[in-house]
């Protein structure tokens, strides 16, 4: 039995891999429900574990961004000033009052269901986003007030983050791409990428110090996404994003709809 889930959990790894390396995002959002309402995983265990899975697999990423210069190392400074105070103080807290294990469960159940409409609503009106900022947001507002806004976002992710394992990828870009407009995309992608490395390894290891980690489920993850993304990203230049971002806002309303109601 445990062969077979182990299989089954490889395989999973792999499908999610695969749709990360075609759209750019899907990991926790697809991953971390995936878990909870397919296999049964505790969400706790699921959130834990699927954050250690990102950081991992998140690191090679940002280390082919960074040999192509592709990094804003400003940006992704003031996100982390914002999120990893705000991962920690979180996961802190959560210690700290010893929250009930299954008032937690609800908690990040719902949190995971809110992340997940907010990508699929980031998803859908990214470009939309990126318009109304080019064409409202002046240059003085955006020298004066990019940078503590960028903070502000950074640790509401953070929070957000460490409670659902969502929000790093696709409402990290949309932001970015609000309050960054003229910045090229790729270096949206890589400054997102860098900054969400430290944010779900920090978050990651605060959820192993509750006990929220399967080191074993970890693993069968990990030997599946590897090839999974590396697939998957050889296959992106030939399909349509619009299609497949389009499918995949879907596929998050209808997971998030029923974990929030």
């Amino acid at each position: 039995m445990r062969l077979t889930m182990d299989a089954a959990y490889t395989l999973s790894g792999f499908v999610v891999g695969a749709i990360v390396g075609l759209t750019g995002v899907g990991g926790g959002s697809l991953m971390t429900p995936l878990l909870v309402l397919l296999f049964g995983v505790h969400p706790a265990t699921a959130v834990g574990t699927d954050l250690l899975y990102a950081a991992l697999t998140k690191a090679g990423g940002t280390a082919v961004h960074a040999g192509h210069r592709t990094v804003d190392w400003r940006i992704t400074g003031r996100l982390a000033m914002g999120s990893l105070p705000a991962a920690a103080l979180t996961l802190a807290s959560v210690w700290y009052f010893n929250v009930d294990r299954a008032f937690f469960s609800h908690l990040i159940s719902g949190a995971l269901g809110v992340a997940l409409l907010l990508t699929a609503a980031a998803l859908v009106f990214k470009a939309h986003v990126q318009r109304f900022a080019l064409a409202h947001l002046s240059d003085a507002w955006h020298t004066r007030r990019v940078g503590p806004v960028t903070v502000a976002v950074g640790a509401l992710l953070g929070v957000l983050v460490s409670l659902s394992s969502v929000g790093a990828g696709a409402l990290g870009v949309t932001a970015l791409l609000f309050l960054y407009p003229t910045l090229p995309a790729v270096r949206i992608v890589g400054s997102d990428l860098a900054h969400a490395v430290p944010l779900t390894l920090i978050a990651g290891l605060g959820h192993w110090l509750l006990g929220n980690i399967d080191w074993s489920l970890l693993g069968a993850l990990l030997l599946g996404s590897l090839p999974g993304i590396w697939l998957g990203s050889h296959f992106a230049v030939k399909v349509p994003e619009r299609w497949l971002r389009s499918g995949l806002a879907a596929l998050l309303i209808l997971i998030g709809g029923k974990l929030v109601f």
